[in-house]
């Protein structure tokens, strides 16, 4: 599964959002531009969230959850509905399972070793996770061994303001958590917070195809 060129890669990482709060935060990401939702699993009511998230996606967002670590949570996550399967590390059998579910597979690697077999196993994008530890200079050497068209999505510690150097060091989408959405955020705070990481994408963006 690829994804289609105008969907902003910003995936929002909403740990701990429950089914109460999804349509007003889901609501919220979708109108400043987010296409790609994730629940980690590894918070009560996620699976009832996503369902949530699900029932109100726009046709060309992807809903799904995070945190997977087993083929029976990527089961759990399909049957609700999700589409997006998000780890923090790279399981073969999980992204198989993802694959063979028609799921867009975004596992977590630190390493090229990590890419390579993430990549053999079928992963569409890989999250670069923790950011913080790979960095950016890390990202750039990675980038001189993975095939050129790899999407990579930093996760860990991204601010709107830092979108722009991790582009320039070969990012391509990027993971966002706690800086955009923690539980009891309100539906305004959420809007705010997502429209200055869409407009900081768009920009870094329009800057760097300028080059």
């Amino acid at each position: 599964m690829q994804l289609n060129d105008s969907v902003v890669p910003l995936v929002a990482i909403l740990r701990g959002l429950t089914a109460a709060e999804a349509p007003s935060i889901g609501a919220a990401l979708f109108d400043a531009g987010f296409r790609l939702l994730e629940v980690p699993l590894n918070r009560p009511g996620a699976l009832e969230a996503i369902r949530a998230l699900v029932e109100i996606a726009p046709q060309d967002a992807l809903v799904g959850g995070g945190t997977i670590l087993t083929a029976a949570q990527v089961d759990q996550v399909a049957a609700a509905g999700g589409r997006l399967l998000v780890a923090p590390n790279s399981n073969p059998e999980v992204i198989r399972r993802g694959v063979d579910l028609g799921m867009l597979c975004a596992p977590g690697v630190a390493t090229p070793t990590e890419a390579f077999a993430a990549l053999a196993a079928g992963a569409h994008a890989l999250k670069i996770f923790p950011a913080e530890m790979v960095g950016q200079k890390g990202l750039k050497a990675m980038t001189s061994v993975l095939p050129p068209a790899t999407p990579l999505w930093p996760v860990g510690g991204i601010a709107p303001e830092s979108i722009a150097p991790w582009l320039a060091a070969g990012a391509t989408g990027f993971g966002i958590g706690s800086a955009l959405y923690q539980p009891g955020c309100d539906q305004s705070t959420i809007a705010r917070r997502a429209a200055a990481y869409v407009a900081a994408w768009n920009g870094a963006r329009q800057e760097q195809l300028a080059r």
